[in-house]
């Protein structure tokens, strides 16, 4: 089973973490969540959250972690030295890095964005070093998987679901959610 860390820092979008917590754990995926402080973790929209464990606590043994957007969430990751320095253990070691909407600065802080291509949320390209920045839903380069925002969470969900090797509880998982019905509006 694989395992995957979420990031929980006040002021998260809930939608961006709390979406990917559901669909990967509809997987089978082991997903906990993970707050700097105290497991009573605001959302930038007054949503309470309690988190599965804390920073300060052993998490070496995940297979990626995930930062969710929302501010100030992504200034508080960005701002946390052990948050940085697991974003560049994860990344040096292969492991798969994620992050959504203006989570990104969190990453770029630590250097690993040069040769990379990737995402974030509109108004944040010039806070970016990407070697290429994409206008696109999810970016995957390598082991970094980037979005867009709220309205892509499904989408970076089963694309991280995809990197992790559940191609098939990937299409099932669709299927139950009805995804399709998204597919099929927008080509009408």
């Amino acid at each position: 089973m694989k395992k995957i860390l979420v990031f929980l820092a006040d002021g998260f979008e809930e939608i961006e973490a709390l979406t990917l917590v559901d669909v990967l754990r509809r997987a089978n995926v082991q997903v906990d969540t993970c707050s700097l402080e105290e497991k009573l973790v605001r959302g930038t929209h007054d949503i309470y959250v309690q988190a599965d464990v804390l920073l300060d606590e052993d998490l070496d043994e995940y297979d990626g972690i995930y930062l969710p957007g929302g501010m100030p969430g992504a200034k508080n990751l960005q701002e946390n030295s052990k948050v940085q320095e697991m974003i560049k253990e994860y990344f040096s070691k292969g492991k798969l890095v994620s992050a959504i909407c203006a989570a990104p600065i969190a990453l770029n802080s630590t250097g690993i964005l040069k040769d990379k291509k990737g995402t974030s949320y509109p108004g944040f390209e010039d806070q970016l070093e990407y070697q290429e920045y994409v206008e696109a839903p999810v970016v995957v380069c390598d082991n970094l998987i980037t979005s867009r925002g709220p309205a892509t969470a499904l989408l970076v969900a089963f694309e991280i679901l995809n990197y992790l090797g559940y191609k098939n509880e990937t299409e099932t998982i669709k299927e139950d959610m009805l995804f399709h019905l998204i597919v099929q509006n927008q080509k009408q």
